[in-house]
């Protein structure tokens, strides 16, 4: 689909407008019966066809009936014309602009000949905002049917609430209201924008031919890295074919707005990186607009971020980043990624004994059991009265993932798989955030080694930063704690939402946008499901 030009739309949408403004008092003209069969037929046919939706119903049926789009005054012209703006701007949201069918609704206005007509148009306008406040409010696809561990409770807004918004005093600042109005979102519109206009004009140019460059190399692949590196931001225009100083500082920004390691090296992760080409960033940035539909709600004044994606963790307080560190998420393979989804933190536990899933106990232990009873010494095996199992005692041989009757426990101690200290948002996946004795996984570059709950590289800086907020002294309250030895819980007197979410394409306070590779593949099969549901890139031939 090619770019359509800004001039373009605002005469298209101009004359949609007159259109509306003429077709609809036209047809209030039309030949009919006395005036209450009239009305009666209008609202025979309102009811009727909004009956499919019951909220639509309850809105009508509340107000009586009467019109909000198809009148000939003021107001109703005023929503006529908010709504075909709204609608005339849908791509520049990244929507599925041919699934608005504003030209349909305009033949079916023209062709109005009755209260009846009338009233099927009437509908149909609601029918078409609804679709469209959805879309842009809340995400044009669902989340789960993608993905199942794609598991956000998405906000829907109840579709009377959304009719009786239109029907208020200024329908253009309610329609402007819909879209979420996040920092994040507002930068990454901007970007698509921009980014639109240079995939038309050609985007970064010529890839990179080799799988690896170093400094003080030479000759056109280098010129071609160079040219990329410029059409991207991260270097001044130059002449220069050598891999120099300028160019490997240039490298190293690049690798960190990217989430690879900073050597200054352009080796085959890194090349395949600034090889990636502007239209795909395109793509990138579009799902992240989706994903952030899907949040459009408060995230809490004080929050936690896991962007799983970047392998990070965050305390956010008012919208600025106050702790971050590195974090370990779940392992790429089907029964180990970790979901997306948003709690709330009730409270940590400082010494945590590791009760062991039922799925890694069948899956993992038991046959290690099996081979060598005594493997794995380090855990307890727990028998139904709570009591601690002699090994020895046990037939392994004879059980399975079906009949193994026991529970398997890690008490506290340094080597515990949990580390010193849980941080803990109960919910029904079983995930939370936890320190761990494997402290080397943090120095790599991909960091998926977990069974899904995620590893934080600072486990204690992160505690004192939850419990600053209701300790004088967070680091000696926590010691004391840890000291002891003893497993204990720690509530936060105020729970701290938190999110897990995976972005691909994040904003900077600057406007620029910072990458991430798709580890799980999600967004992949995201844009898969918006192309399915009709969005498009424009600017891109073919």
């Amino acid at each position: 689909m090619s770019f359509l030009p800004a001039s373009l739309r605002v005469r298209r949408l101009q004359t949609a407008v007159l259109a509306l403004a003429v077709a609809l008092p036209l047809a209030m003209t039309a030949p009919s019966a006395a005036e209450a069969d009239v009305s009666l037929a209008f609202r025979q046919a309102v009811a009727e066809t909004a009956s499919r939706d019951r909220e639509m119903a309850a809105f009508y049926r509340e107000t009586g009936f009467a019109p909000i789009w198809t009148g000939t005054d003021a107001a109703a012209q005023a929503r006529r014309q908010a709504l075909v703006q709204a609608i005339a701007g849908a791509g520049d949201h990244g929507l599925p602009v041919g699934d608005y069918d504003l030209d349909g609704l305009l033949d079916k206005a023209r062709a109005v000949r009755s209260e009846r007509d009338l009233g099927l148009v009437e509908v149909g306008f609601s029918k078409l905002f609804l679709r469209y406040a959805r879309d842009v409010q809340t995400g044009m696809v669902t989340p789960s049917k993608i993905d199942p561990l794609i598991v956000r409770e998405i906000p829907y807004r109840d579709h009377a609430e959304l009719l009786a918004g239109v029907a208020g005093d200024d329908p253009s600042a309610f329609m402007r209201s819909l879209p979420p109005r996040t920092h994040e979102y507002l930068r990454l519109m901007r970007a698509k924008l921009d980014m639109e206009k240079s995939v038309a004009a050609g985007g970064w140019g010529p890839v990179v031919t080799v799988g690896k460059l170093e400094p003080g190399a030479q000759g056109r692949n280098v010129v071609l890295l160079r040219n990329r590196l410029i059409a991207m931001g991260y270097m001044e225009r130059s002449l220069s074919d050598r891999y120099d100083s300028t160019m490997t500082d240039a490298i190293r920004a690049f690798q960190a707005d990217h989430g690879l390691a900073e050597d200054g090296v352009a080796g085959p992760g890194t090349i395949g990186e600034i090889n990636v080409s502007m239209a795909d960033r395109l793509r990138s940035v579009m799902v992240a607009m989706e994903r952030e539909r899907w949040m459009n709600k408060e995230r809490g004044d004080r929050h936690i971020l896991v962007n799983l994606t970047d392998f990070h963790a965050k305390i956010i307080d008012h919208g600025i980043t106050t702790f971050e560190t590195r974090s370990v998420i779940g392992k790429n393979i089907p029964d180990r990624r970790t979901p997306e989804f948003s709690d709330e933190m009730e409270y940590l536990v400082i010494n945590p004994t590791w009760n062991v899933p039922r799925s890694i106990a069948v899956k993992e232990y038991l046959p290690m059991f099996q081979k060598n009873p005594n493997a794995a010494s380090h855990l307890n095996l727990i028998n139904a009265r709570g009591q601690v199992v002699n090994r020895a005692a046990v037939n392994f041989s004879a059980l399975n993932a079906r009949n193994f009757p026991f529970d398997i426990k890690q008490p506290p101690s340094s080597r515990n798989a949990l580390g010193l200290v849980k941080f803990m948002f109960p919910n029904k996946y079983n995930i939370y955030l936890h320190d761990t004795p494997s402290k080397s996984l943090f120095d790599r570059e991909v960091r998926d080694f977990s069974h899904g709950c995620i590893r934080l590289q600072q486990p204690f800086d992160f505690a004192y930063a939850l419990l600053a907020v209701q300790e004088d002294d967070p680091e000696a309250f926590f010691q004391s704690k840890l000291r002891t030895g003893r497993e204990t819980r720690v509530n936060l007197e105020t729970p701290v939402p938190v999110h897990l979410i995976y972005r691909t394409a994040v904003t900077e306070a600057t406007g620029k946008v910072t990458y991430r590779r798709d580890i799980y593949g999600r967004d992949a099969r995201i844009w898969e499901a918006m192309q399915a549901a009709g969005v498009a890139l424009r600017g891109v031939q073919g």
